[in-house]
């Protein structure tokens, strides 16, 4: 029997996990409930369980043989701050919380490899399954490195998985090098003076400031940034005032920038941090940055990359394993783990369902074993 017939005869038992796990989703850092479910079922297994690694982070270690070789499987467990606007029977119970990027979903496939694994697992050597918590902007996997995950759960190299729409289920794909891009978010506090709105020659107008300095933003991509690096600089709020007839006093601009290289981030708030400061000088304002790296460009290690493909070709073929796809501007934390241990991240179709981070997303369970059996494949390859 292959691995993914065998996942396939617990399916209903995970797709069961799966739509609890939904309906029940908590934010970043406040797994409670997700990492006791995620922890009972390790143990029901006979998986060692380390809990409360990151705050609400959880490590199953499962040993076997008597290799030495260690390996990472990774998923992230928290939701979204959003509404869902669906009708499943599985829809989330709790205002404002939503499971809307599938990490439902991916606690459940790495679940499912981890039940086979331990039931039927032929391999030599130590797989840490590593559920992870806060990896939307709440800093999960940052705050389980300095629980030093890797001291404590040592792991030679290291995978993760994420669904995608539109990608059908049944397919994988990767983008070899860099894959997804790094992230800062930035607030940058516009001082001016206040004054009646009919008496603006009485003002110094933070507004006036946001409006051009939003503008002369766009410049540090063009002029600044090389035109042989792919980066993105967009201000996603300006927040200022509360009347009509009010000039107020200061203003804030937020956004978020992205590059596929630390030192193109680095440079960003470097320079956004100079033109913030000269243009509300400028007009006798004064002007205050604060340019946060939340995600490290994630960037694909060659030989892993080899590795994941090639246990994703054993469950569904070669011919539905795209080995080149393209680097997307998104990020995903698990890129700070990669910079620490040689790794992969691959993507795992998700067939026509809405984007992430849409209300009307909802993981395919047809793709958990898939996920399951390739995670699962990927062990039995690495520690052969």
């Amino acid at each position: 029997m292959s691995i993914l017939d065998a996942v396939r005869g617990y399916h209903d038992e995970l797709t069961t996990i799966r739509r609890d796990l939904h309906a029940n989703p908590e934010l970043g850092l406040e797994e409670f409930r997700t990492a006791e479910i995620v922890a009972q079922k390790l143990a029901s297994w006979g998986i060692e369980v380390h809990r409360g690694i990151g705050r609400t982070g959880v490590v199953g270690v499962l040993r076997k043989g008597t290799g030495t070789a260690t390996v990472g499987l990774r998923a992230d467990m928290d939701c979204l701050a959003m509404d869902e606007e669906t009708n499943l029977p599985h829809r989330s119970q709790i205002p404002g919380r939503m499971h809307a990027c599938g990490h439902d979903g991916h606690t459940t496939m790495l679940l499912g490899a981890a039940k086979y694994l331990a039931e039927h697992g032929n391999f030599d050597g130590t797989v840490n399954f590593i559920f992870q918590p806060g990896e939307e902007g709440a800093g999960g996997a940052l705050a389980m490195l300095e629980d030093r995950l890797f001291e404590r759960f040592p792991c030679d190299r290291i995978y993760g998985m994420h669904n995608w729409p539109s990608l059908p289920v049944g397919q994988f794909a990767i983008a070899p090098g860099p894959a997804l891009a790094g992230g800062a978010f930035f607030d940058i506090t516009i001082n001016g003076k206040g004054a009646h709105g009919a008496r603006p020659e009485g003002s110094i107008d933070p507004v006036l400031v946001a409006c051009q300095l939003t503008s002369a933003l766009q410049s540090i991509i063009a002029r600044n940034v090389s035109p042989a690096e792919q980066a993105v600089l967009s201000i996603t709020k300006i927040t200022a005032g509360d009347a009509y007839n009010v000039i107020p006093q200061s203003a804030v601009l937020s956004g978020t920038a992205r590059a596929f290289k630390r030192e193109v981030l680095n440079l960003i708030g470097d320079n956004m941090k100079r033109m913030a400061q000269g243009v509300a000088a400028g007009f006798g304002a004064t002007a205050e940055v604060d340019f946060r790296i939340i995600f490290a460009p994630l960037i694909n290690d060659p030989p892993r990359v080899q590795e994941i493909t090639d246990a994703a070709a054993a469950v569904v073929g070669d011919d539905r394993v795209e080995r080149n796809w393209e680097p997307m501007v998104g990020s995903e934390d698990f890129a700070f783990m990669m910079e620490q241990r040689s790794g992969a991240y691959i993507f795992v179709g998700n067939g026509d369902t809405a984007a992430p981070h849409h209300p009307a997303y909802d993981f395919n369970d047809e793709c958990t074993p898939y996920g399951a059996a390739m995670f699962a494949g990927l062990v039995e390859r690495e520690l052969a």
